[in-house]
């Protein structure tokens, strides 16, 4: 059987957008493209601002004039992709990789092998389509660094005026026309790097670190040992569909492509827009803005795994807060609003102010990742010194400033707004604002009273009494007051209430809004709707139909390489993160049924028909990581034996304790627990030091 990790075509894909991006949350590139781009690096003020253009040197096709045999493949256990051409004389292989330890470097190998007895020189042609340009940056030459080709420029406008434009600098091997395999050479292997960096000082150093890994050998397997390691903390592996099992293995390499190291700490980290780092020039994939896309749909799944990661994404947030309090203050409104879309300042940057001005959904989906981060790891460093808290605070006062009071139903109103389904806009009370609004002054609250902080009232009062809109005669919940049932919706909407929101209803107000939502949601929508869909139905039973609806996604899965599109005919946003991430969470909180919730890992597995097993390896929970194995009828949960705490957290005792029986069973590492499929959760085996006050 084939490896699933390793995706192989004898062509290309006919639309070169979907050849595989090569990225590591600081450097994004698509195999052969002229141009890649920095993180955080962006050119022109407001909603003219996109992601700088930086011309890329290690653009090389490898030909040759005798006849051969073409093969690509992208290995993801790696991060590494290979062009390999066989003839009767030689065996050539390109290999090229963002090094997934030392962001600042891009890697690309020749290996030429001699077939036959011949002992001719052999050679083959590096042809080059890179030139020193951008429309973004002025470059100019600087002086050879090493051996190394220089060039060096500042983007041409900022973000906002006044702001700083970012300054790259390149520094690489020169990479001659042709390579040779000398007389009586077997074979040859040759190393060019490339590394990008926002000083000179760092190129430099980026350049040096390089030559010294390639001087020692341990350039590739530096890089190589990186990407083992985050496969090592986690894995999901599907048995019963090698469609399935290959998308799923796609989905997280993509999302972890767009993540820093794990060990990356000196680094800023520029947040993840929907079509990573490799995409996102000026007029496509969404100009490489970041949207609720990183929030709510991308960061779950990594957060399940890697809290380092996880924080990275708060961190940016946090990163933003002076835009953000900049954006509240020019709408007349106290505390924070969070940009609809976002760059480096946190200010608005969306080309239509409408969304800026409406969609402001986007403040409560960020506090749910930190309520979620909170939750998963008890990490209260993130909160008090990290300015957490002081972001969920703003937030809070943002909503309160916002609401409007109405006597006549004696609730708050959100007037004026744009939901998630952005075929309306100006309507009152969107019931997912309304209840993301909720959430999130629910959790400043639960959060000042752990920090001892004193809460205004109006953050519980407001909280208590917001309109969630509800049809009691049709027992379902409208989008939003003056919604007409069965009229067009563009993507999912109504529907998280239940997942992500977890707002409480009965299981026939649930089955009511996804039957009332799935005829009429917009079949040419975004990819990740449907996933959302397949967890409410899987929530409810309804394992069959929760697959097929997934398995509309197979759809926006183009070519050889597992690239997703935003739509299923291949249009809109390339490399669609958004849309995997959304896939991904239908595998790891559908399939299992995993809730976070503030005292506990809920869970409630159900596998359809064509699943037999499902593994998840590497489940971080409160200090510790968890494999799980579901199967049909039973589960097996085996706690990883480890030296200390993953993140920043103490790691806890925990135990599984089953709902229908109420059987209780510790959690002892190395020691698989194994017992028959039903609802149950995962918490601490006893409160002994917990940070919440109970």
């Amino acid at each position: 059987m084939s490896d699933p990790y390793i995706f192989t075509s004898d062509t290309l894909p006919s639309d070169r957008r979907f050849l595989p991006p090569l990225a590591n949350g600081l450097l994004g590139w698509r195999v052969y493209n002229t141009i890649m781009h920095m993180g955080g690096v962006y050119n022109g003020e407001g909603g003219r601002c996109h992601r700088a253009d930086v011309p890329c040197p290690l653009a090389v096709k490898v030909e040759m004039e005798a006849p051969a045999q073409q093969s690509y493949s992208l290995d993801t256990h790696t991060g590494i992709f290979a062009h390999t051409l066989s003839s009767a004389g030689v065996v050539a292989s390109q290999f090229l990789y963002s090094h997934r330890h030392y962001s600042n470097l891009m890697v690309m190998e020749v290996l030429l092998v001699r077939q036959g007895a011949s002992e001719e020189p052999v050679s083959v042609q590096l042809v080059n389509s890179f030139t020193p340009v951008s429309r973004d940056i002025v470059f100019e030459t600087g002086p050879d660094y090493r051996g190394g080709s220089h060039i060096l420029g500042k983007t041409n406008t900022a973000e906002f005026p006044g702001g700083p434009c970012p300054s790259v600098h390149l520094i690489w091997t020169p990479i001659p026309l042709t390579l040779t395999l000398q007389p009586g050479q077997h074979q040859a292997r040759w190393g060019f790097i490339l590394t990008v960096a926002d000083s000179l000082g760092a190129a430099q150093a980026g350049f040096d670190e390089g030559l010294d890994l390639m001087a020692t050998g341990s350039l590739r397997s530096s890089h190589e040992k990186a990407w083992k390691e985050l496969w090592l903390q986690s894995k999901v592996e599907v048995v019963g569909s090698e469609t399935l099992s290959r998308a799923v293995i796609g989905c997280l390499f993509y999302l972890l492509s767009a993540f820093p190291s794990i060990h990356e700490t000196s680094r800023s980290f520029g947040g993840v827009s929907p079509g990573g780092l490799s995409n996102g020039g000026d007029g496509q994939d969404y100009w490489g803005h970041v949207f609720w896309d990183q929030d709510i749909w991308m960061y779950p799944g990594i957060a399940l795994f890697y809290p380092k990661l996880a924080r990275t994404v708060l961190e940016y947030r946090v990163g933003t807060m002076d835009g953000a309090k900049d954006n509240a203050q020019k709408q007349g409104y106290k505390g924070l609003k969070f940009p609809w879309e976002s760059a480096v300042s946190g200010r608005e940057v969306c080309p239509q102010d409408i969304y800026g001005q409406q969609e402001i959904h986007i403040n409560g989906d960020v506090t749910l990742a930190f309520q979620h981060y909170l939750y998963l790891t008890e990490d209260l460093s993130m909160f008090r010194e990290a300015r957490g808290s002081e972001l969920i605070y703003g937030v809070a006062d943002y909503w309160v400033s916002r609401v409007t009071w109405h006597p006549e139903d004696k609730t708050y109103h959100l007037l004026g707004v744009m939901p998630p389904d952005e075929y309306y806009y100006n309507v009152n009370n969107s019931v997912y604002t309304n209840t993301v609004a909720k959430l999130s002054l629910q959790f400043a609250v639960e959060l000042a009273d752990l920090l001892q902080h004193p809460a205004p009232k109006e953050w519980l009062e407001v909280a208590e009494n917001i309109k969630i809109p509800f049809d009691n005669a049709l027992q379902y919940h409208p989008e939003y007051d003056g919604y007409i049932k069965g009229h067009p919706v563009k993507q999912a909407d109504t529907v998280m209430l239940g997942y992500p929101l977890g707002l409480p209803m009965s299981a026939d107000v649930r089955r009511n809004d996804l039957e009332a939502y799935e005829p009429v949601t917009d079949p040419d929508g975004p990819a990740m709707t449907w996933s959302m869909f397949a967890i409410s139905w899987m929530e409810l039973g309804e394992a069959e139909k929760a697959q097929r609806l997934l398995e509309k996604c197979f759809n926006n899965i183009q070519g050889p390489f597992q690239v997703w599109s935003e739509s299923s005919d291949g249009s809109g946003a390339v490399n669609f993160l958004t849309g995997m991430g959304g896939f991904l969470q239908a595998v790891l909180f559908g399939y299992t049924g995993f809730r976070v919730q503030r005292e506990c890992l809920a869970f409630s597995s159900l596998l359809p028909e064509n699943i037999s097993e499902l593994c998840i390896r590497g489940v971080n929970y409160l200090g510790q990581q968890m494999d799980w194995l579901l199967r049909k009828e039973e589960i097996c949960i085996i706690l990883r034996e480890q030296p200390d705490g993953v993140g920043n957290t103490k790691p806890e005792n925990l135990q599984v304790v089953l709902k229908t029986s109420g059987t209780k069973i510790p959690l002892t590492p190395g020691q698989p627990v194994t017992f028959p499929r039903e609802p149950g959760c995962v918490c601490k085996l006893v409160s002994t030091s917990s940070c919440w006050p109970f």
